[in-house]
């Protein structure tokens, strides 16, 4: 583990709704490469959660963020920077859903075929930067024994974990127990870093009402949330990848809340958390956001930028992408932004001081398998999980973790 400099956000610092957008931009493919088949056409009046696209392959559907006339279709920039066509939406402001639906007053008497059709017709992806869909995570799973929640919120500007567990205890543990019984798992396991003493705190005041959710603390640094050092931590094992027959489902703090609502409401993802965080914003916060709208709206409404030139980043600093500038839709996968003030740093040729060995967390040696490009597979690359410490201690500068990334997809 690295300690990294770190400049977060408070969990208890107020949560800022930015859920009025003019225009919402529905994406049809997502950043994993689903695509979607367009089921609207222009013209059309939608309500909120209806049904905008579906991909045919897995009958996974995306949905209206707001209730409003279908306008048009064009092309915005997704989070890894391609040009993808959106689907766009009028907001009319209404936030109206086209069959209320109530609450539901157990939230566990799903059957387990009903909630893994629920997590797909919802539109349920894993969140927190990743928009695989969740249902595929429990269909076809058996003998399920642990459940291991990521709380971990190690890059140094993102607290979009930390900010839903102290804001949300009860819904968020109310969420987790549901499954646990709906998929008739034993235990949960939430990892929390041991310096999060706000959150830990919080959540050990229901340690009676929820005794199958165990709070289990973390050493700090990075990558201390990655989910093979939370599973090695947790089961006290030294895994070197996760066995595919291991008897765990992994999920994180912003899916099983997510999951907490889906079960109350029967309603697709809509909104989402977020960090705003850097010293390049005007206002650092922790924000509610509709899917589809544009960062540079959610910008606005904290008040801008302290300078036009800026770095941005999409989710993590050592492992995100870097955009172009704020006109950029935001999915289901963002959970940070960043804004840091432009800083030119020369590169220097490799002074083979061996840092990035060191540090690596899966022990391989991103400058010889750099230079030996044709060894990579005997090299291990598959084993690089693209944490970006290698960049992150480089004293020459060299975007080790960006090159590595290039030749493993070579590979």
């Amino acid at each position: 583990m690295v300690n990294i400099y770190n400049e977060k956000i408070l969990p208890s610092k107020k949560i800022i709704d930015v859920l009025k957008p003019r225009l919402v931009f529905i994406p049809l493919i997502s950043t994993l490469g689903y695509k979607y088949d367009m089921v609207v056409k222009v013209g059309d009046y939608i309500c909120k959660g209806d049904i905008v696209g579906i991909n045919k392959l897995s009958n996974f559907p995306i949905h209206a963020s707001v209730s409003g006339f279908v306008i048009d279709v064009v092309k915005k920039y997704s989070l890894d920077g391609s040009l993808v066509d959106t689907v766009v939406i009028e907001n009319d402001f209404k936030e109206r859903y086209r069959n209320k639906r109530g609450k539901k007053k157990y939230i566990n008497s799903y059957s387990k075929l009903e909630f893994i059709n629920m997590l797909r017709d919802n539109g349920i992806v894993n969140l927190y930067g990743s928009d695989y869909p969740s249902f595929m995570n429990y269909y076809d799973k058996e003998n399920i024994k642990y459940l291991i929640i990521n709380g971990i919120d190690d890059d140094m500007f993102s607290s979009t974990n930390s900010m839903i567990m102290y804001n949300y205890t009860e819904e968020l543990l109310a969420g987790i127990d549901a499954v646990l019984e709906i998929m008739n798992i034993e235990t949960c396991y939430i990892a929390v870093n041991y310096s999060n003493e706000l959150v830990i705190n919080k959540l050990l005041k229901y340690k009676n009402t929820y005794p199958n959710i165990k709070i289990y603390g973390i050493m700090d640094g990075y990558p201390s949330g990655s989910e093979l050092n939370i599973l090695n931590s947790i089961m006290d094992k030294n895994y070197d990848s996760i066995p595919d027959d291991l008897n765990v489902i992994f999920g994180n703090v912003s899916l099983m809340y997510a999951i907490y609502e889906m079960l109350l409401y029967n309603r697709p993802l809509t909104e989402i958390f977020i960090t705003v965080s850097g010293s390049g914003c005007k206002d650092n916060a922790n924000v509610r956001v509709k899917i589809g709208s544009e960062i540079s709206y959610v910008m606005e409404c904290l008040g801008g930028y302290k300078d036009k030139k800026l770095y941005m980043i999409a989710n993590d600093v050592m492992r995100g992408n870097s955009l172009k500038n704020d006109d950029v839709i935001i999915t289901k996968d963002l959970h940070t932004i960043v804004c840091l003030p432009v800083k030119v740093e020369e590169t220097i040729p490799c002074i083979k001081c061996g840092k990035c060995s060191y540090v690596c967390p899966s022990g391989l040696m991103p400058i010889m398998i750099i230079k030996n490009k044709e060894r990579a597979k005997k090299l291990r690359i598959d084993k690089c999980n693209n944490c970006g410490l290698c960049s992150y201690v480089c004293p020459s500068k060299i975007e080790l973790s960006n090159i590595m990334k290039s030749i493993k997809e070579e590979k």
